[in-house]
């Protein structure tokens, strides 16, 4: 495709809205043409902004349009896989919100489908895409935290008002709450984690097993109960299936220990993401919530406490010395954006691997992967805890060019 304009199509106005700059960014390699909704509102406020797009209600139909390069699905978790398997077996390159699949036979399926086509393929992981995340990930592969033998990565971003609708029937939010119990969102947390010790790379490292254990499920039936009275099936003891929190914890297959929790109904600040790494040469440990700063260490780097002992620095102290070369390239236009950057990041990149004929840096393999958390941590929590071994997507493909 060259330099020419990818034209774009996005699934899902509400969530799809958070592009409205990263659109406005890259307006000389992308051409936004159609937007589907099922939300007529939606589709006019869309209409307004882009007085030229066409606008759909019907999926299938919208991909029958052949001036449609590429779509980006923002539309519930549920439909993420089928969505994408249809938009590429349509002839469109496909940029998918998280996660990508919710069950093993469509992960499969996805696989096989961009291995057919030939099509660019990406999972839109924002917080892969974080200052703090490109940094720490740049730094790893300078070797500058040595040998990494632990990971950390939390999800807890109190959302419970987005599980139903004003009338107090459920949303897609609200629909996995009841009918899954496991680790329900796992990419958030797994996915920058995942990148810093090079998650199926070349010489990097693969993910081997799994277990997941969830705590009893209070919070939701809780806050129905209180908002919707003690009719309201919500506020029912056996109405939910998810508990509140969900930790997994995973191996790899070079023996690093990662550690995952998922929490996005119990009531508490905000403190959306968590993130830790131990080296053997250095370790970190994100701010706990926006108004704290990560802190790092390093050997023979970090100053001596007065007593001694190692100590922490901020680690704003190796900005911008350190910082990933994406973000020193496109820092300015990512700042305006959401997700730290991340909204901006993941657009940039899906238009820039269709335009240069490579595979994304989050490409299917990393997609289904990552995501297959869910349906492994459904079925190690049904298990009782059960160690459940990952699959091996990437079994056929030996080589692949993206970006670093």
């Amino acid at each position: 495709m060259g330099d020419k304009r990818v034209r774009l199509a996005i699934v899902g106005g509400n969530r799809g809205g958070s592009f409205y700059i990263a659109l406005s960014e890259l307006a000389d390699r992308i051409e936004l043409v159609a937007i589907c909704d099922l939300n007529e509102k939606v589709l006019q406020e869309w209409k307004d902004k882009y007085p030229e797009i066409q606008t759909y209600t019907d999926y299938d139909k919208m991909l029958q349009e052949p001036s449609i390069d590429a779509v980006v699905l923002a539309s519930p978790l549920l439909l993420h896989a089928r969505q994408a398997i249809a938009a590429l077996q349509a002839g469109k390159h496909v940029l998918s919100e998280v996660i990508a699949a919710h069950t093993l036979e469509d992960s499969w399926e996805l696989v096989e489908t961009v291995e057919k086509t030939g099509l660019v393929y990406m999972m839109a992981e924002n917080y892969c895409f974080t200052r703090s995340n490109l940094m720490i990930h740049h730094m790893v592969k300078q070797g500058m935290f040595g040998e990494i033998t632990h990971l950390e990565g939390s999800y807890i971003h109190e959302l419970r008002e987005s599980t139903h609708h004003a009338d107090g029937s459920l949303t897609w939010r609200g629909q996995l709450h009841q009918q899954y119990n496991g680790m329900n969102y796992p990419t958030h947390s797994l996915g920058p984690v995942a990148q810093w010790i090079e998650l199926n790379k070349r010489n990097g490292d693969e993910l081997e097993s799994m277990a997941t254990f969830v705590s009893k499920s209070r919070a939701l039936q809780n806050y129905y109960e209180e908002h919707f009275g003690k009719g309201h099936p919500g506020a029912q003891s056996d109405y939910w299936q998810q508990g509140d929190s969900a930790v997994t914890v995973l191996k790899t297959k070079k023996g690093v220990l990662i550690t995952l929790r998922v929490d996005w109904s119990s009531e508490r600040p905000h403190n959306a993401r968590h993130y830790v790494l131990q080296g053997t040469e250095g370790a970190y440990v994100s701010g706990r919530h926006d108004q704290e700063e990560g802190l790092i260490w390093l050997r023979g780097r970090s100053p001596k406490m007065e007593d001694g002992e190692n100590g922490w620095e901020p680690l704003q102290t190796y900005q911008p010395e350190y910082d990933h070369p994406l973000w020193k390239r496109w820092e300015k236009q990512a700042a305006k954006t959401r997700h730290g950057g991340g909204d901006f990041f993941v657009l940039e990149e899906f238009i820039a691997a269709i335009q240069e004929n490579r595979a994304p840096i989050i490409d299917v393999y990393d997609a289904v992967t990552l995501s297959c958390v869910f349906p492994l941590s459904m079925e190690s929590v049904a298990a009782g805890g059960q160690v459940i071994n990952f699959p091996n997507f990437n079994k056929n493909n030996q080589a692949r060019s993206r970006r670093d």
